[in-house]
């Protein structure tokens, strides 16, 4: 299966939403592994479907949705130089990503997610950056305390509602995001960890 297949075809289970296109043109030309794609594709819909949620319930939360969603689904993408660390531990690729990004034309601004989507508390950190750093953990149903009390700082100060508020709201998405964890992780790892 192509890069641009696992990236973009309909998906029924689960149901995924394609890749965007400058992403898929940026994995194929890195020779991104599969399982790689299909990684960056399940947390992509995950932050698709967060960016859907903080639009309809906090409309005066100012961020880049386009933004979040490229960050989504190329956060990742050193791995495609650091192949271990699609099945290990390691960081080498967050900067590996955010350089080979660069390397490839991309915007700084936006070959930043490769870099952030592991360091959430770094000074400047954005609430984009706090969202592609959520898809990441809740896609496979992980949940970092932390990063979402971050991520209901910036609903409060928005609207002025109580955190606790806010806290029950983004707990009640992200615990049916994490009801497809195991269907998507089941989908990651059908495809192929090595390149055809």
């Amino acid at each position: 299966m192509s890069t641009a297949s696992i990236a973009m075809d309909d998906t029924v289970d689960p149901p995924l939403r394609p890749l965007p296109e400058r992403a898929v043109a940026l994995l194929a030309r890195v020779d991104a592994p599969p399982r790689l794609v299909a990684h960056l594709r399940a947390v992509h819909d995950v932050a698709a479907q967060l960016v859907d949620w903080v639009q309809r319930h906090c409309p005066g939360l100012e961020f880049d949705a386009n933004a979040v969603l490229f960050g989504a689904a190329t956060h990742d993408i050193g791995k495609a130089v650091h192949v271990a660390e699609l099945s290990g531990p390691g960081a080498r690729h967050e900067e590996a990503g955010r350089e080979l990004l660069l390397n490839h034309g991309v915007e700084p601004w936006l070959a930043r997610f490769a870099g952030t989507h592991a360091s959430w508390t770094a000074a400047g950190t954005g609430v984009e950056d706090l969202l592609v750093s959520l898809a990441d953990k809740v896609w496979k149903d992980k949940r970092v305390p932390e990063l979402e009390d971050l991520i209901v700082g910036r609903l409060a100060g928005v609207d002025g509602r109580e955190c606790w508020e806010w806290f029950l709201e983004l707990d009640e998405i992200l615990v049916g995001i994490g009801e497809g964890a195991g269907r998507r992780l089941a989908w990651q790892m059908s495809q192929p960890l090595a390149r055809r």
